[in-house]
């Protein structure tokens, strides 16, 4: 999943700089989603682990 949202970053980056506003902007904010499901996974995870 963290791959998912550095590709999306990396494909927002690029829009973004050849001028492609609605594009960077979406592709950012599926990134920033992606970003924070990671992250919400990879902390349940770690308590998962430490209870175990």
């Amino acid at each position: 999943m963290l791959g998912w949202s550095i590709t999306f970053l990396v494909v927002a980056l690029i829009a973004a700089f050849l001028g492609f506003g609605g594009i960077a902007g979406t592709a950012a904010g599926i990134a920033k989603i992606l970003f924070f499901v990671f992250l919400i996974l990879f902390v349940i995870t770690l308590f998962r682990r430490a209870a175990s």
